[in-house]
């Protein structure tokens, strides 16, 4: 490792201001610093107030995803498996299957090995291409604004294909991805700027853009022209019979987007993000409270004619993206509201929000992501609203 340290130190020069590589520099400072802790000090007594910097930060997030990662390659290959033992199939009708053949991947849904490892074939190529393309816009705008590469994409490469069907054609992955890098964060100037999630910023371009690719009852098993609805979807229609038990949605084994089927996964995640204090337990706390609240108010109303009246908060915290979004998305330090009162206000409008537009406007079954848009866009007045609060209330009490 002295022998790697002092290599890199030699050709530290070139990447510096003045050196003929001086362009590359966010991706040197990048890659050394993945390696190797920082060798910058204070000069003076040191201003560190807290252990915790963005990279420690944005590590302590993936290491949360991880549960909804696995679950979502098993639950993926498990879901397409299933359907082509349901249906007589012998492939999915795709290059995936072709490779699974070829690597000896047999089609048995009672085999975990054989759903993770058939999941993995859709869930690691949509990774790789966000990581791919989305990391060429980062390092793209660090070289043009000429500063460090940051961590931030870390999380965001991990957390857009986690909220992707398995089906989603990989062109529509990398367009998606460079819109919701440059539009949802470079143009407001970059990490820390930006006012809106940038993987749902991402994902809401293709839904309006491609919605036949990310909506619908035939994109959520990884099997062509296999159709099956959500949980979701089935109580929204009061033709059809939701075939889910709560257990089976509990666990994450249903149809749905890659890595938000599973609220046990979440909820490990959850934990994981309260304990270090990364995630804001106010924010979690106040969705729940919100959607609780707000869900039983409308099992009191009623409908003749709209069975998601119908709908009880626990199915509500199983099915779509709540779980995931209440934990990963909604808690997102930048684009969530920050100061202590606002975050339980912003936490009780995502929460009421997303059961208004699941339930009054039931053509449009899952709510959470435009909910917590909604709310980002909210969070800044929010903030701004209780930061005057504060003033006033000082000033009156100085005065």
């Amino acid at each position: 490792m002295k022998f790697l340290r002092n290599l890199l130190d030699k050709q530290d020069h070139l990447f510096r201001k003045g050196g003929k590589l001086e362009l590359l520099f966010p991706i040197w400072e990048a890659q050394d610093t993945i390696l190797y802790t920082p060798g910058k000090v204070t000069k003076t007594g040191s201003h560190v107030r807290d252990k915790m910097d963005l990279k420690r930060m944005m590590i302590l997030v993936y290491i949360a995803l991880i549960p909804t990662v696995l679950m979502a390659l098993y639950n993926t290959g498990y879901q397409a498996h299933l359907a082509m033992a349901q249906t007589g199939a012998t492939s999915s009708g795709d290059w995936h299957h072709a490779l699974a053949a070829w690597l000896g991947i047999g089609v048995n849904p009672e085999n975990i090995f054989s759903n993770m490892a058939f999941g993995a074939l859709f869930f690691v190529p949509v990774y790789l291409v966000t990581l791919a393309v989305g990391g060429f816009w980062e390092v793209l705008f660090a070289m043009i604004r000429k500063h460090e590469v940051t961590e931030g994409f870390l999380v965001t490469s991990l957390l857009f294909p986690l909220i992707l069907p398995a089906s989603i054609p990989l062109w529509q992955v990398a367009v998606g991805i460079s819109f919701g890098v440059v539009i949802g964060k470079e143009v407001f100037g970059g990490v820390g700027m930006n006012i809106l999630n940038p993987a749902l910023t991402a994902r809401a371009f293709l839904f309006f853009a491609y919605p036949a690719e990310i909506s619908g009852d035939k994109v959520w098993v990884a099997v062509d022209g296999f159709s099956k609805a959500t949980p979701l979807a089935q109580f929204a229609d009061s033709t059809m019979q939701v075939t889910a038990t709560w257990w089976d949605a509990f666990i994450g084994l249903i149809p749905g987007s890659m890595g938000e089927t599973s609220a046990l996964a979440c909820l490990i995640g959850a934990f994981i993000l309260i304990v270090t204090r990364v995630g804001s337990w106010q924010i979690m706390l106040s969705i729940v409270l919100g959607m609780v609240g707000f869900s039983y108010f409308l099992n009191f109303v009623g409908s003749a004619t709209n069975p998601m009246f119908a709908m009880t908060p626990a199915w509500h915290f199983v099915v779509g993206g709540f779980a995931f979004g209440t934990v990963f998305m909604a808690t997102d330090p930048v684009s969530a509201a920050i100061t202590d009162g606002g975050k339980w206000v912003y936490g009780l409008l995502i929460g009421i929000l997303v059961v208004l537009v699941r339930v009054i406007n039931p053509a449009f079954p899952e709510g959470m992501m435009l909910a917590i848009l909604f709310g980002n866009v909210f969070a800044p007045i929010i903030d701004r609203i209780f930061l005057n609060r504060n003033i006033k209330r000082r000033l009156a009490r100085n005065a």
